[in-house]
């Protein structure tokens, strides 16, 4: 399969997809969460098992977009996180209707809390500098067992999983949460992890590259490592998918970014990451084998 020599259709898709997304951005901003917003928390032991549309059809003109998950062992707590900053008479008022539709003994609810956007700015920034840090050491390592083209193209296709998951969010406008930031990290150790195989199997290929043929050597090293990458990829979404689908509210928060990045990260590993190094090397040959005439 000749991977580089397309590698213009494998840039265009994602520069439409990041072109999309800076477009919803900036248009209608991203859906930031309770945890960067600030809000309300509320939770409510209903003392039986109900469906979340029930609990959503009561909610809906408070929040319509409020995050609703059932807790506990018997799935008998309802627990409301809403970027709305309900006043006292307000949360009062939302517990009475509970209280009514579910003839509730409680006076009060489990717990009612309201939150300020000053975690969030703290978690964006730690998380910035966490990613900062993540690029540098890798950036250091790849090019200590490689060359600084393989970091360089690394650090790009790492780049890309990020942008290409924040366009999804942006897109499909899914809140941004605490488990969107660990998630996001957790796709950068992912994804460096197919690519490193990859590069791996293009240094040991470059051994027997006749006349700097750098696209053959790139191409034959995907075709390699393919299967595995895929193989890799499609056990670990299967995994996720069931988590997603199967798992609490929180959980999905954490599986979706994970399911997104997973792609992302396989995609790039294959068709962004060896590319850009294809391309870097072809420059890098330009450059030795011009000779300027001089007059």
């Amino acid at each position: 399969m000749k991977i580089v020599e397309n590698k213009k259709i494998w840039f265009s898709i994602s520069i439409v997809i990041m072109a999309i997304g800076l477009i919803c951005i900036i248009t209608r901003g991203l859906n930031l969460g309770i945890d960067f917003t600030g809000g309300s928390l509320l939770e409510i032991e209903l003392h039986q098992e109900v469906e979340v549309s029930e609990i959503r059809s009561i909610f809906d003109k408070y929040d319509k977009n409020a995050n609703i998950s059932l807790l506990g062992p018997d799935k008998t707590i309802v627990q409301i996180r809403s970027i709305e900053d309900f006043d006292k008479n307000t949360r009062e008022e939302i517990f009475n209707q509970f209280k009514s539709a579910y003839n509730l003994e409680e006076n009060e609810p489990l717990r009612r809390d309201q939150f300020g956007p000053t975690i969030g700015k703290e978690i964006q920034k730690k998380a910035i500098i966490a990613i900062i840090f993540a690029a540098i050491g890798m950036l250091i390592y790849i090019t200590f067992r490689f060359e600084w083209r393989f970091a360089l193209a690394a650090i790009i296709a790492l780049s890309h999983d990020i942008l290409i998951l924040i366009s999804v969010y942006a897109i499909f406008k899914i809140p941004i949460n605490n488990p969107f930031v660990a998630a996001m990290l957790t796709i950068l150790g992912y994804s460096i992890n197919d690519t490193i195989v990859i590069f791996d199997r293009i240094r040991e290929n470059l051994k027997f590259m006749k006349k700097h043929n750098y696209a053959q050597v790139a191409n034959d090293s995907i075709n390699d490592t393919m299967s595995r990458s895929i193989n890799t990829s499609l056990t670990t979404l299967a995994t996720i998918v069931a988590l997603y689908f199967l798992g609490v509210e929180q959980i999905r928060e954490f599986a979706l970014p994970l399911i997104v990045g997973i792609v992302a990260g396989t995609y790039s590993s294959v068709f962004i990451a060896s590319p850009i190094w294809v391309v870097l090397k072809e420059s890098q040959r330009k450059r030795v084998t011009y000779r300027p005439s001089h007059e």
